[in-house]
C-alpha cells in the first residue's frame, strides 16, 4: 500500500508531506518529510537523529547559502544543480563536513571519502583509512641521550648561542 502524500498539519503547525507514523513497540518510524518547518522549531534547532527530512524552500542560491550560514555548520550539504558556478559558490561559501552534488547516498558508499563533521556536527572523520586515523591516537615520544647536554641549548639565550644552535639545527 502506498502512503498518502496529502499534506497534513502536525500540532506544531508544520506541514508533514509524508510519513510521520511511529511504532515505539516495534521500534519503527516512517521516513517523515516536513516542508518549510518553523526556523525556531526544535526540528530546526537540534541535530536530527532519525528518518526526518525537513525541506526549506528558498528563492535563490544566495538565500540558500545565507540560510545555511545562519546556523551551526552542517554535517553534510546535498546540492542538486547543473551549474558549475552554483557548485563553486556552495563549496567555497559553506563550511560543512561533506558535500554531495546531484546524489544523496553515494557519499556513504565510497570508503575512500571521509565522513564526518566540523564544529558542532562533529570532529574528525571515519570511513576506511580516515576512520583509523580519527579513532587512533599518535603518542609523541622524543628520546635524547642525557649526554652530551650542552649548555648552549638552555636559556638565557644570546646572539652567540643562537648562531651555534642555528648551525647545529
Amino acid at each position: 500500500m502506498v502512503p498518502s502524500m496529502e499534506p497534513i498539519h502536525d500540532p506544531a503547525g508544520e506541514t508533514v508531506a509524508g510519513g510521520g507514523a511511529v511504532d515505539a513497540d516495534a521500534k519503527r518510524a516512517e521516513l517523515t518529510v516536513i516542508v518549510d518547518p518553523d526556523g525556531d522549531s526544535t526540528l530546526m534547532r537540534e541535530e536530527i537523529f532519525g528518518p526526518v527530512l525537513p525541506i526549506v524552500t528558498v528563492d535563490s542560491v544566495d538565500d540558500a547559502i545565507a540560510h545555511v550560514q545562519q546556523g551551526p555548520k552542517p554535517l553534510a550539504v546535498y546540492l542538486f544543480t547543473e551549474s558549475r558556478e552554483n557548485e563553486r559558490r556552495v563549496l567555497s561559501e559553506i563550511s560543512n563536513g561533506g558535500t554531495v552534488i546531484n546524489q544523496l547516498i553515494y557519499h556513504l558508499l565510497v570508503p575512500g571519502l571521509p565522513f564526518g563533521g566540523v564544529g558542532t556536527s562533529g570532529n574528525g572523520a571515519y570511513h576506511g583509512w580516515w576512520g583509523f586515523e580519527t579513532f587512533s591516537h599518535r603518542k609523541a615520544v622524543l628520546r635524547k641521550p642525557s649526554w652530551p647536554d650542552p649548555a648552549v641549548a638552555y636559556p638565557p639565550f644570546n646572539k652567540i648561542k643562537e648562531r651555534i644552535m642555528r648551525a647545529l639545527i
